[in-house]
């Protein structure tokens, strides 16, 4: 199972980015698929998740600016990023789990996770 997270950059406070996170060895319709990030002397913190029945959720910090989205066709999940502050700079990781919803919020439970992607948004 490999997990590739692409789209990262260096952008501007207030411009948007795409994630993407490519997927061999499963199916996301199979997963609930999150993305989680890491600033530099940070622990990881939860960004946004989204199950294999397409429920969704998000970080209070994030939600109304970013959203999670996913092609089952192109076996790809999707992180939109909008309106990006200095804040949102970190590393990007998507993780896959097969945990209840309730517990899809937590790091500990997921399997497999993406090598991470670097997001920079200067102010």
């Amino acid at each position: 199972v490999q997990l590739q997270a692409s789209g990262g950059g260096l952008v501007q406070t207030g411009t948007s980015l795409r994630l993407s996170c490519a997927a061999s060895g499963l199916s996301f319709r199979r997963y609930t698929t999150a993305w989680f990030r890491r600033a530099p002397g940070k622990e990881h913190e939860f960004v946004s998740v989204i199950s294999w029945t397409g429920d969704t959720a998000y970080s209070d910090s994030v939600k109304g600016r970013f959203a999670i989205s996913r092609d089952n066709a192109k076996n790809t999940v999707f992180l939109q990023m909008n309106s990006l502050k200095p804040d949102d700079s970190a590393d990007y990781y998507c993780a896959v789990t097969k945990t209840i919803w309730g517990r899809a919020r937590s790091e500990s439970e997921y399997l497999y996770w993406g090598q991470g992607t670097q997001v920079t948004v200067s102010s």
